[in-house]
């Protein structure tokens, strides 16, 4: 802490949780402060703590890898449109968009996994202020678990945590080497994933996504999903907008659909 600041409640506050939790506080000149700062706007204050440490995808549904066909809807050959007039109470949910053919039975999706599993799946979003946005709303939301990958995207940065305000100490990351194969592997472990698209064939709101373990794909600032992405997601869906402006931002795009996600999951749970 810089030496010689005014009093204030916020630093009497963030003394006394130091020394309730053990941590060393060090009076320091302003210059130190400057010296070392990893942010525009310290306010005196630097914490220092160990690095996050990465999640694995199979932690974060809560189970490690399962049988290759188990806990998934029938494939997307098999796969119906949803009737634009089909009434509300009868909408399918999420893994029903994939219906099962008349000849043969198929296991409910998710067997084995956390049913609570509720996962993002960022597809290259590269400004740090989407996403920590984005992990902000993520927390907020209920998400169990983000998916970030290696290449060509943001990840935790000084920028990222002050926007996700504290959200980083709560959702586990994962960090894969591509998107479609972390895509791969949640069909492997039984979630099913909800690419969000602009040209998607059905408004994400017309999907029950309370009810099972589920990841949604986000895509980049701009040109969305990859397109490899897109194939591999089980079913894509959008945002309806009903103003002059065709596109939201990402971070706004992705909370909209994840407290849907979250309004669903309230309602399920009565």
């Amino acid at each position: 802490m810089m030496e010689g600041t005014d009093p204030a409640a916020i630093l009497r506050e963030i003394q006394a949780l130091a020394r309730a939790n053990h941590v060393p506080v060090r009076l320091v000149s302003q210059r130190q402060i400057q010296q070392t700062q990893g942010s525009e706007a310290p306010q005196g204050v630097i914490a220092f703590a160990d690095a996050l440490s990465e999640a694995d995808l199979s932690e974060l549904v809560g189970k490690g890898p399962l049988d290759a066909h188990a806990g998934r809807p029938p494939a997307k050959e098999d796969s119906v449109q949803l009737a634009p007039d089909q009434p509300d109470g009868d909408l399918p949910s999420a893994a029903a968009v994939a219906l099962e053919s008349a000849d043969r039975k198929v296991p409910a999706r998710g067997a084995g996994v956390a049913k609570t599993a509720f996962l993002i799946v960022v597809d290259g979003v590269t400004d740090p202020q989407n996403l920590g946005a984005l992990l902000r709303s993520a927390e907020c939301a209920g998400v169990t678990g983000v998916v970030l990958p290696r290449h060509r995207s943001a990840h935790v940065t000084p920028t990222v945590t002050k926007v996700a305000a504290g959200a980083i100490e709560h959702v586990p990351i994962a960090v894969v080497p591509g998107v479609p194969g972390a895509l791969q592997e949640l069909e492997r472990l039984g979630v099913w994933t909800v690419g969000l698209d602009e040209r998607g064939p059905q408004p994400v709101f017309s999907l029950k996504l309370g009810d099972g373990p589920i990841a949604l794909v986000i895509g980049a600032e701009g040109k969305g999903l990859a397109s490899l992405s897109r194939e591999r997601c089980d079913v894509l869906a959008r945002i309806p907008l009903h103003g002059s402006i065709d596109s939201l931002n990402v971070s706004a795009a992705g909370a909209v659909a994840m407290f849907e996600v979250a309004r669903q999951r309230a309602a399920e749970s009565g």
